[in-house]
């Protein structure tokens, strides 16, 4: 079966760090696919956090996020990595893996593979 699983959501504080993992099932989804980060908050809507290119060569952040988190790939793996460093309250969400043939159809949504999700709570 073809999934993408999340893992590495725990409870943090603030200004703390954490590194999610989000792994594929088979090469076949991996390889040659754009692999992207989003979050969801409650009663709020989802948002882009990071993606990275099949290549590993092209890297885009959301705003929100930059210069704290990194987005990197383990193809040996196939593997995707979001370290995130000096983590605030407001980064408290489910985070979800994304995949598609392009960085652009991952940051609109319109990949082909979705994660369940993974809760990281940043404490004050």
């Amino acid at each position: 079966q073809e999934q993408l699983v999340e893992s590495g959501g725990e409870v943090v504080q603030a200004g703390g760090s954490l590194r999610l993992s989000c792994a594929a099932s088979t090469r076949r989804m991996f390889s040659h696919s754009a692999m992207g980060w989003f979050r969801q908050a409650p009663g709020k809507e989802r948002e882009f956090v990071a993606v990275i290119s099949w290549s590993g060569t092209i890297v885009f952040y959301g705003d929100s996020v930059k210069g704290r988190f990194t987005v990197s790939r383990d193809d040996a793996h196939n593997t995707i990595y979001l370290q995130m460093n000096a983590l605030k309250p407001e980064d408290t969400a489910v985070y979800y893996c994304h995949s598609g043939r392009t960085t652009d159809m991952v940051q609109t949504q319109q990949g082909d593979y979705w994660g369940q999700g993974t809760q990281v709570t940043v404490s004050s």
